[in-house]
Formats: structure tokens, C-alpha cells, sequence
């Protein structure tokens, strides 16, 4: 097993996918992921709805007006939820969630992309979670942060290159670092 540092390095955005469709018994790994990130006092606010329906993917790959046409593309779409009745702090939640299923996509050896949709837009102005709000019937205190895609990879990104590791960001003691 690689160390977590260089599980980092190597995941990349992909946005390029093939048609290969995704085998259930990873897609259960991914979702055992989701299930076991953390959240605030073990709270749980996030939901997730899996979708692999290419119609429906193609939908939602129309729900902003920028970086989500990759959805039409991906065997499998993620969309994550937070119960906004359950906590405050459930966009911190959800981001975690998010991340969690980007890393065990990449250990799974699949691709995947975050798609914003929390404060987006569509291309006529339409509120973008109202629009997936309304494709996949999500109850009103339910807020849709993210959709994040998932396929295999079509093409290896290189990894993160660490010569562009911008140290001038960590400061010691305080921020002026004096």
C-alpha cells in the first residue's frame, strides 16, 4: 500500500472518462468511504444519490452554466447532500464527504471531478441546485453541495508536481511569521 502522501500526488482532476462502466463491488468501496467520513459530533448530515443513467447524467451535466458538461461523460455521478435541519456545519461535513470519495475513487484506481453546485448558476440564470434539486425529487432541507464525477480514466494526468509546492503559504507563530 502507497502512503497517503503520494496518494495525493498522484490524484488529479479527470474529466476525460471511458466507457467502461464502474463494477458495483467498487462502487459499494466508494460508498463505504462516504459513509465512514468524518463529521462534526459524528452528526452525519450528508446524503448521497448515485446516478449512472446516461439520460440523467446528461441532464446534470446541463445544471451550471460552467464544469459540469464532464457529467455526460462519467459512468457514474455522486451527488452529495446535506441535511440542513441536522447541523450548521453541514457544508464542512459534505466537504469532507466530497473529498473522501475523490481519494478512494483514485485508490480504486478510478477518475473522478468535483462539480460545484452550491451557489452556481445555470446558463439562463437558474439557481443550479434548484435544477438538480428538481431532476432527482430532493426534499426541500436537503442543500446539494457537490456532484462529483466518476469513470474510469481515459488518459493518466501527471502527478502534482511538488517543484510548485508553494511553501510561501505556512507561516509559523502568526502570519507575518515574526
Amino acid at each position: 500500500m502507497e502512503n497517503f502522501l503520494e496518494l495525493l500526488k498522484r490524484r488529479r482532476s479527470s474529466r476525460l472518462f471511458t466507457d467502461k462502466p464502474v463494477d458495483k463491488e467498487i462502487v459499494c468501496d466508494l460508498m463505504r468511504a462516504a459513509l465512514m467520513s468524518p463529521s462534526g459530533h459524528r452528526i452525519n448530515p450528508w446524503e448521497f444519490i448515485l446516478v449512472d443513467d446516461k439520460e440523467m447524467l446528461k441532464a446534470l451535466s446541463v445544471s451550471k452554466e460552467h464544469g459540469a458538461g464532464l457529467l455526460e461523460g462519467a459512468a457514474m455521478a455522486i451527488v452529495v447532500l446535506g441535511d440542513t435541519t441536522k447541523t450548521d456545519v453541514w457544508i464542512e461535513d459534505c466537504s469532507i464527504a466530497t473529498i473522501i470519495l475523490q481519494l478512494a475513487a483514485e485508490e480504486l484506481g478510478l477518475g473522478s471531478c468535483w462539480v460545484q453546485i452550491r451557489r452556481r448558476m445555470d446558463a439562463e440564470g437558474n439557481v443550479a441546485e434548484d435544477n438538480v434539486r428538481n431532476l432527482l425529487d430532493i426534499p426541500a432541507h436537503y442543500a446539494v453541495l457537490s456532484i462529483v464525477a466518476v469513470g474510469h480514466k481515459s488518459r493518466e494526468a501527471k502527478p502534482f508536481d511538488e517543484e510548485k509546492m508553494q511553501w510561501e503559504k505556512i507561516h509559523i507563530g502568526n502570519f507575518g511569521g515574526k
